[in-house]
């Protein structure tokens, strides 16, 4: 059973999706839980099935004291570097939260501070409370949805299924595709990679 707090039952949790990805945005969220919150299932969102997370995600939404999520897209990755992106995408959901938390719980172990509020690094911390879990959950479900829908745009690299991850079958589909206007440039998009015609 992950546990519920950390510190105050007002802080909120915060994690990323989507920073080993070839193409589309990192994706944050940030959420309070409230005073009692109980769910058997809630757990590391890599942990849990598709259908499990997508029960979650709606349990999560309708009983949090606040949450927010923000996409930071692959033009400003490829500007300020996937780490300075994640961490931007965590504060803008910090921001947008309807109510400010007394604390902040960081899933991994870099964050820049966030102002006027105290935080503390977890190092596999989607496992171990339950704040940081559910935002594991919402920052993986709403970008799981974003590439399901640019997956439409552009069904030969399979967004729907591998969410821009450097599987296999994306890797091929770029060697015969090339670039579309959603990979992030930055990134080594092929192994043998020196130079890409972009």
């Amino acid at each position: 059973m992950l546990k519920i707090y950390y510190k105050h039952h007002s802080e909120a949790g915060t994690d990323e999706a989507g920073r080993g990805c070839l193409a589309g945005p990192v994706t944050a969220a940030a959420i309070i839980l409230p005073e009692g919150f109980s769910n058997d299932i809630l757990n590391d969102s890599k942990q849990l099935s598709h259908s499990k997370r997508d029960i979650l995600r709606e349990i999560l939404e309708q009983e949090a004291v606040s949450f927010s999520v923000c996409h930071v897209f692959q033009e400003e990755i490829d500007e300020i570097n996937i780490l300075n992106a994640s961490i931007i995408a965590m504060h803008r959901a910090l921001d947008s939260m309807a109510q400010a938390p007394s604390f902040i719980l960081v899933d991994g172990n870099r964050f820049k501070p966030y102002p006027n509020i105290d935080h503390e690094c977890i190092v596999k911390g989607d496992g171990k409370y339950m704040s940081i879990a559910a935002a594991s959950i919402l920052a993986k479900t709403y970008r799981d949805e974003y590439m399901a829908k640019i997956h439409e745009e552009f069904p030969m690299y399979n967004w729907k299924k591998n969410k821009g991850y450097p599987t296999k079958e994306h890797r091929e589909a770029i060697k015969q595709y090339g670039l579309t206007p959603h990979h992030r440039k930055s990134f080594r998009q092929l192994p043998e990679q020196l130079t890409l015609d972009i």
